[in-house]
């Protein structure tokens, strides 16, 4: 069988030494002795740490010549007025990372995970709908989640021969992993087993998330 992908650039990130980020997530047992996963408050914050060192490891592998100029010079203007008086530095330069990858695969671990990967790589509601999807049909599997995310992206036809796709997985540690991909041939090339196939026209879909909670009953 042809490959489908050719791996491009791998950057893996363990924040193990830290103890916030290794109590974020961890196996725990209750009074009752029932064991499950606890979730800290600082799971979120944690995870963003993890991502940021990740992306400054894989930032420079990627990104354009044009994109780390941009990048440079704001870096340099920012040191500059940090010692000016009365100047407020800029904030952190933010480089457009769809100019060096086509498609982002975001570990769907819940809707403040997507969220806030989001926020912090600019991207919009188009780039987050195949993970968005994914959560909503197939909730958080870990890792094995990632495939399901590229797979709403190639029942959809979105890759292309030549398109870079971009995975971003999260995991207990805290760990971040990247992987760039690069398509040897487009999604639709071929007999599909594709396990979005038979309901891949229901989607996308709205999907509402709300917290209150329904009203007691006596």
């Amino acid at each position: 069988m042809r490959a489908k992908y050719e791996l491009q650039h791998i950057v893996r990130t363990h924040k193990g030494a830290d103890d916030v980020s290794y109590n974020a997530v961890h196996t725990d047992q209750d009074e009752e002795g029932h064991i499950g996963i606890s979730l800290s408050k600082d799971l979120i914050s944690a995870a963003s740490g993890a991502l940021k060192d990740n992306i400054t490891t894989l930032a420079p592998k990627i990104l354009p010549v044009s994109e780390k100029l941009k990048f440079m010079l704001h870096f340099v203007t920012a040191k500059l007025l940090l010692h000016a008086k009365n100047t407020k530095p800029p904030k952190p330069y933010v480089p457009d990372f769809k100019k060096a990858v086509d498609h982002f695969v975001v570990h769907p671990g819940g809707k403040a995970v997507l969220d806030g990967i989001a926020q912090n790589l600019q991207l919009n509601e188009w780039d987050m709908e195949p993970s968005r999807m994914t959560l909503h049909r197939f909730g958080n599997t870990s890792s094995s989640s990632l495939w399901y995310v590229l797979a709403y992206m190639e029942a959809k036809g979105r890759v292309k021969k030549g398109d870079k796709v971009w995975q971003i997985a999260l995991g207990s540690g805290l760990k971040c992993n990247s992987a760039i991909w690069k398509s040897l041939r487009s999604s639709q090339d071929g007999p599909s087993t594709n396990v979005w196939a038979h309901f891949i026209h229901q989607y996308p879909m709205e999907v509402v998330i709300t917290n209150s909670r329904p009203p007691r009953t006596a």
